[in-house]
């Protein structure tokens, strides 16, 4: 392995004298994010005794022929922000890579990203903002049999900051196309996967298993302007956490359905989503189950509800409840959303001159209804019972134009948080939001866009009110100037004050303010953060 990354080096080293005779194409990228923390005595916290802190992230990649080599080193110095795993610390070459391909065939040996169907079996994917990187290093290959059916496999050990899990996974997967294998109108696509999970037990259990898979099969239909998309997903027993620990003495399957509807004509859009799933956390590191870090994560459950814009609408999101959490009563979840766009045309009463945008959402998420036996460590649960809600949220947003330069949105949202499952804090919440954004484009690039919001809630921190003001410039150059601000119960403002500049491919941005503390969800995955003050530098280019 070592001579591996010394050899991609030196490929990665050599680029710029082969690019110069056009054999080779070679690009990188440098992103920074470093933030400088400070003692808050308003919202109780200490800053770090490294004050100082940044992510670094430098790619390289280069490309000849049927070749491709990328090489990712990392710097978190000291340590990683606040936040993020305590194992990101130091500086390494955190992934690295080497691909062919030629016709039909794609080799990847070193770090790959991928993803079976939807991702409920198997994700791996990196995103910096929640501090994820689940990259597989060892070997994929993926053969295009021909335009209609295709087939992945892949095995090696799962990235865990700059080490490897301790459990092996392996995968393999299947997709076709039948529409275009019988040549048909309708499209018809089928798939299927099964990845595997192989790591050594020591314990006593003799009949524990040392492998563990999962099967999953899906199907997706398409006519004219309707589609309906459908994948089960199996995984053999499996150890849960028990009181905090690994049980030892029992083991449950998992098991999960998803199903996606749709339909669209012109003015008029519906999507529709429901999953419910049963003890459907996988690791390639047992013993990571419940990490608050998503370190060792397989598969990708992310909650289905609407991702929001504003302060006052991202306090109380959804977290998927996957794990089996026999003293907290949860054996899983059963739920899913609804969605509505449709846009008035131009010219009608409710259209006006320049038409009107509707937006409506609706998310509903329960347990299972399951019994357990905690004297014995067992419990039964079925997939389609509904148990104690968890989140209830309906929204509505009209998006307006009233004029070539000036337009707004107005957006109101009801919520019902169970904090007792989703934070482990023992409160039941109602609230509703009110959020007027406007928008008014001045000349030569120049904008004004501001926004008013406030919650009232009936439980934890009670109300919030937040207002944005934001001035570009140019379309290169913005500053703002927000806060969040509870006036109930804390009379804390959570203010922030930046700005960002833009040139070509490079993008500088920095601020200074109060971070509040909660989950931060990217995409329906959330992650945990603690409050803190400080200043945020942040740089990204390409090249």
């Amino acid at each position: 392995m070592k001579k591996f990354i010394i050899a991609l080096i030196v490929i990665v080293a050599t680029q710029t004298a082969v690019a110069q005779e056009n054999k080779g194409t070679f690009s990188g990228g440098f992103e920074s994010n470093a933030q400088w923390y400070q003692d808050d005595d308003a919202i109780g916290v200490n800053a770090p005794q490294d004050q100082s802190r940044s992510n670094n992230y430098f790619s390289l990649r280069y490309s000849y022929d049927k070749f491709t080599a990328g090489i990712q080193y990392e710097l978190f110095a000291p340590n990683a922000l606040l936040g993020y795993s305590p194992s990101f610390t130091g500086n390494a070459i955190g992934t690295y890579y080497l691909n062919f391909k030629h016709k039909g065939l794609d080799i990847t040996g070193g770090h790959f990203y991928d993803q079976f169907g939807s991702g409920l079996i198997y994700r791996s994917w990196e995103d910096r903002q929640l501090g994820i990187d689940n990259s597989i290093r060892g070997v994929r290959i993926n053969y295009a049999f021909n335009e209609y059916l295709t087939a992945t496999a892949f095995t090696g050990n799962q990235r865990e900051a700059f080490e490897i899990s301790e459990g092996t996974v392996t995968g393999l997967n299947a997709e076709l196309d039948l529409s275009t294998a019988l040549d048909i109108e309708t499209g018809i696509q089928i798939g299927a996967s099964y990845v595997n999970r192989y790591q050594q037990y020591t314990g006593p259990n003799l009949n524990f298993p040392a492998d563990v898979g999962a099967y999953s099969g899906r199907a997706d239909l398409s006519f004219k302007n309707f589609f309906i998309g459908t994948e089960y997903v199996f995984k053999e027993a499996d150890a849960f956490v028990l009181d905090g620990l690994i049980s030892n003495t029992n083991l449950q399957e998992g098991r999960a359905l998803l199903i996606n509807a749709g339909y669209a004509i012109k003015g008029l859009g519906i999507n529709a989503t429901f999953r419910t799933l049963e003890n459907m956390t996988f690791y390639s590191d047992r013993e990571a189950a419940g990490n608050t870090f998503l370190l060792n994560t397989i598969n990708y459950v992310p909650g289905y509800s609407k991702q929001q814009d504003y302060a006052v609408s991202n306090i109380y999101v959804y977290a998927p409840q996957t794990a089996v959490v026999p003293l907290e009563g949860k054996a899983g979840e059963i739920g899913g959303q609804i969605d509505l766009y449709y846009t008035a045309k131009k010219g009608s009463t409710i259209g006006g001159k320049y038409g009107t945008k509707f937006e409506l959402n609706y998310a509903n998420w329960s347990g299972l209804d399951a019994e357990f036996d905690l004297a014995n460590e067992t419990y039964e649960a079925s997939l389609f019972s509904r148990g104690e809600k968890y989140f209830e949220e309906y929204s509505i947003a009209i998006k307006k134009r009233f004029s070539k330069n000036f337009s707004t949105i107005f957006t109101s949202i009801h919520t019902e948080y169970n904090g007792d499952i989703i934070e482990g804090k023992d409160f039941y919440l109602k609230g509703n939001s009110f959020i007027f954004d406007g928008l008014y484009k001045l000349n030569k690039g120049r904008s004004i866009r501001m926004d008013l919001q406030h919650l009232s809630a009936d439980a934890d921190r009670g109300n919030w009110a937040a207002a944005t003001a934001e001035y570009a410039f140019s379309p290169f150059l913005s500053m703002y100037v927000t806060d969040l601000y509870n006036y109930d119960v804390t009379n804390i403002h959570y203010y922030s004050v930046g700005g960002s500049y833009t040139k070509g491919r490079t993008r500088v941005a920095v601020n200074y303010g109060r971070q509040r503390g909660g989950l931060v969800c990217v995409g329906g995955v959330c992650r945990f953060v603690p409050e803190n003050t400080g200043l945020t530098l942040n740089i990204s280019t390409n090249f």
